[in-house]
């Protein structure tokens, strides 16, 4: 175990070394088939996604999926420390992506490589190192499902404190149009743009969709972009906002938006559907396997390559959400040695 901890951690220092903007993934695509190829570990690559079979691979068995990405957000601009320079101290390793989702994408990586070789699995196992998952872009894991195996479960390796986060909440983003008659400020004008997307915007703000969930919460909609007008002495035709919607798994992303398209009087425009919510029962084996080893359940809030999957899936990783997308990003050393050790004792009830 503590080789792989150690090769882990060589490993994820490489890859925070190796700019991986989403979108912008061929350095650190390249790194992971190197490592792969290391371990004989035969793969493929398409759009910087990379993905692998186990060894003795079967089509009369079931499989499952483990996923994890290796794109970054952008540095913000609080960032302390060279955002690219791995460094360890007291025992944190500092640098962008280390956290999001590196630490989880390299002890997915172990645990796929300790049970490569095993012969007589119950379960094959796949392992997908995918691309655009903070972008949310056409070229992720939706991009080479197809070219996948069939699977029936998957395991999404996000920062999660190593805890099972049995569901997670769906995005659906919708660019709102609000229309007016456009004239001069100084004259009567009952049709400003601005104030009819107000009245939407209060509407937004006040209702609540009534099926709440245990474990996601209310539906959230919170409006976050805002747009109109070029002149200070012109009443604007028109104007832009956008509806940010955390849907809970009790909703699909399409009758949020109808709901919505029914009551607010602006022209709403959804930029996906495709962004779902997801779920998993309490009981499913793995989500016991984990619960016998004193991990425990909860929903999660944040979005992950769980949206794009139509099968039962669970979000498991090292390192804290909270430190995503934040400066000066790390993740504790034993939090990986501990994700590595899980991951495996987990599998070792599964397979």
């Amino acid at each position: 175990m503590q080789n792989l901890t150690i090769e882990s951690i060589e490993l994820l220092k490489k890859l925070i070394s190796t700019p991986s903007l989403s979108g912008e993934e061929k350095g650190t695509a390249a790194i992971l088939v190197r490592h792969l190829a290391a371990k004989n570990i035969n793969c493929s690559i398409g759009k910087n996604n990379i993905w692998a079979c186990n060894k003795y691979f079967s089509d009369k068995k079931p499989s499952i999926l483990l996923n994890s990405h290796h794109d970054t957000v952008r540095p913000n601009d609080n960032y302390s420390r060279d955002p690219y320079n791995a460094q360890i101290v007291d025992g944190k390793l500092y640098g962008l992506g280390s956290n999001d989702a590196g630490a989880s994408l390299v002890s997915m990586i172990a645990l796929f490589a300790h049970y490569y070789e095993r012969e007589n699995l119950k379960y094959n196992l796949l392992l997908s190192l995918t691309a655009e998952e903070e972008s949310s872009g056409p070229n992720g894991l939706n991009s080479i499902l197809k070219h996948l195996p069939e699977f029936e479960f998957a395991v999404v390796g996000e920062p999660t404190g190593m805890q099972l986060a049995i569901a997670e909440k769906g995005l659906l983003v919708i660019d709102a149009y609000a229309s007016g008659i456009a004239g001069h400020a100084a004259h009567n004008n009952t049709e400003n743009a601005i104030y009819n997307a107000i009245k939407d915007i209060e509407w937004i703000r006040n209702y609540e969709f009534p099926v709440v969930s245990d474990l996601l919460g209310k539906v959230k909609m919170t409006v976050t972009q805002i747009d109109a007008g070029k002149e200070h002495n012109v009443v604007p035709g028109h104007c832009h906002f956008v509806i940010d919607v955390r849907v809970n798994e009790k909703y699909n992303n399409r009758e949020v938006f109808d709901f919505l398209n029914k009551h607010l009087k602006s022209k709403l425009r959804a930029r996906s559907f495709n962004l779902k919510s997801s779920c998993i029962r309490d009981d499913h084996p793995f989500v016991l396997a984990g619960i016998k080893l004193g991990l425990k359940t909860y929903g999660s809030p944040t979005l992950s390559d769980q949206s794009v999957l139509d099968c039962p899936s669970v979000k498991l990783g090292p390192g804290e959400s909270t430190r995503s997308h934040q400066a000066d990003e790390y993740v504790e050393i034993r939090e990986v040695e501990e994700a590595i050790r899980l991951y495996i004792k987990i599998f070792e009830q599964i397979l």
